[in-house]
């Protein structure tokens, strides 16, 4: 079986991330990430160039976790795809800027300081089995009547 690839990127977040709902309800994770750029000299240092910033952005149960999981100023590595998305704008169709589809997000291991929590994810319940234990019945004490 063939290895499977993706296009990716990387960079830090720069705006506030922002939740959002597509037209059909879906949660959608938006972001304007910048990407540092550096030219190597003839003698071997670096000089630092403009800094370019992009869009991406992250559909359904992704988004809400990236949006939980991320804050201005992360450094992160994306994979997904880039377009290019067309609007139409008075009666013409027009090109937007590009954009960065994030299939999957995480903080760069190479930039940022953190902890993995290696615990076991709670699993789902065997078919069949009972989700919680019911509660044996009790009989309430007789209420007193009141009396005319």
């Amino acid at each position: 079986m063939s290895m499977h690839t993706q296009s990716s990127v990387s960079g830090f977040i720069a705006s506030d991330p922002q939740l959002s709902e597509t037209v059909k309800g879906d949660p959608r994770f938006y972001v304007r990430f910048g990407q540092e750029h550096y030219r190597r000299e003839p003698d071997g240092s670096f000089t630092e160039l403009e800094t370019s910033y992009h869009n991406l952005v992250m559909y359904g149960r992704s988004a809400q976790h990236a949006h939980d999981q991320f804050a201005k100023g992360d450094k992160f590595v994306a994979e997904g795809y880039k377009r290019t998305p067309e609007y139409e704008r008075d009666g013409a169709m027009v090109e937007g800027e590009d954009e960065f589809i994030a299939k999957r997000i995480g903080h760069d291991t190479a930039r940022t300081r953190y902890q993995v929590d290696r615990t076991p994810r709670r699993s789902a319940p065997e078919r069949g089995t009972v989700g919680f234990e019911p509660t044996e019945p009790t009989r309430s004490a007789p209420t007193p009547a009141m009396g005319m």
